[in-house]
């Protein structure tokens, strides 16, 4: 590799997540500007969070704010944080009619209704390892309106069913921060350049392997599980797989998608609807995963996460995600345990 000086600085910086998303307009179903200015919104509220994970030592923003959401667990100061700082940048966008969040009970309502999309969000996953250094992230999912523009949006705007998305990704805070997201053309990855202050396209076309060789899923919930898991771990095991599990659905996610795996939070004895958020979680990754050539169902049958009819806002489900041979495997291990019993 030349050390010269000039022939350093006569590199191309790269692509950036702007010139992108004009480069790639016409390619969304509504091409008016408004979807790429939601993006945009997106990703300048991921480099707000950037930084305040990357100073959330210094800044006394670690540990538990004192209340619950939702879904009764216990906030963390950066879930709050985070939460704040996506609406703010989603109502100021002012593509945004209304926002779900992880963190809110109700809808919220940005008051710009002739905006003509709507945004789920998990703002802060993985925050119970925010005091840890452990990578956190935030998922999100935009669906295209269907109450009429010009009024507030309901909760029909949010219960279209997953096969209505026309836009969804993450944003991976770790040792890079990237941008993830697709608009049903492929996925595509963009990383964060801190002194620059861009997100630059750094994984043009994100196509994850058919199969791999890692599993993710929590081993301590092992007797909670259905037969037909606990069957598909063990022969996991004795193929020889690696088992990686950090406890943010975001990384775990992130990792089988570039290396191949799977990643699995089944039904347990406690909550046999699942424990995962459908709208915000399971929805915006399945089309992701799907658009890599994956596979995301939600239980022994098969069923595709993205065929499942959402009656809630804040809905669980059970959800096996990943390379889809080993999604298959799964699904015959099922089948294979149900014939025995």
């Amino acid at each position: 590799m030349s050390t010269n000086p000039d022939n350093a600085l006569a590199q191309p910086v790269g692509t950036t997540l702007e010139r992108y998303i004009m480069r790639k307009q016409s390619e969304f179903a509504y091409a008016t500007g408004e979807l790429s200015q939601l993006l945009r919104d997106i990703a300048l509220a991921g480099k707000i969070i950037n930084r305040e994970v990357n100073r959330a030592g210094l800044s006394e923003l670690k540990g538990a704010f004192g209340t619950e959401n939702v879904q009764g667990e216990q906030q963390q100061k950066l879930d709050v944080v985070a939460n704040i700082r996506f609406i703010r940048a989603l109502k100021n966008g002012g593509q945004a009619c209304a926002i779900l969040s992880e963190e809110e009970d109700e809808i919220i309502q940005t008051g710009n209704n002739q905006g003509r999309y709507v945004v789920a969000m998990d703002p802060l996953d993985g925050s119970a390892n925010i005091d840890v250094n452990v990578p956190i992230g935030t998922i999100f999912s935009i669906y295209r309106r269907i109450t009429p523009v010009g009024t507030p949006a309901t909760k029909d705007d949010f219960l279209q069913g997953g096969r209505k998305q026309i836009a969804a990704g993450y944003v991976l805070y770790g040792s890079s921060t990237m941008l993830v997201y697709t608009t049903g053309h492929g996925v595509v990855g963009f990383t964060y350049e801190h002194s620059l202050g861009e997100f630059f396209l750094s994984h043009p076309d994100l196509l994850i392997p058919q199969n791999g060789k890692i599993f993710s899923c929590n081993e301590g919930h092992w007797f909670d599980y259905p037969e037909y898991v606990r069957t598909y771990l063990m022969e996991c095991k004795r193929k020889g797989y690696t088992g990686r599990y950090v406890g943010s659905l975001v990384a775990d996610y992130h990792r089988s998608l570039l290396m191949g795996g799977i990643y699995l939070y089944p039904p347990t004895k406690k909550k046999p609807q699942g424990k995962l958020r459908l709208l915000y979680e399971c929805y915006p990754l399945a089309f992701l995963i799907e658009q890599a050539g994956g596979a995301a169902v939600a239980d022994a049958n098969g069923t595709p996460i993205l065929d499942i009819v959402a009656t809630d806002c804040h809905q669980r489900s059970a959800l096996v995600i990943g390379s889809t041979n080993m999604v298959k495997e799964i699904a015959a291990s099922a089948t294979a345990t149900a014939k025995l019993s």
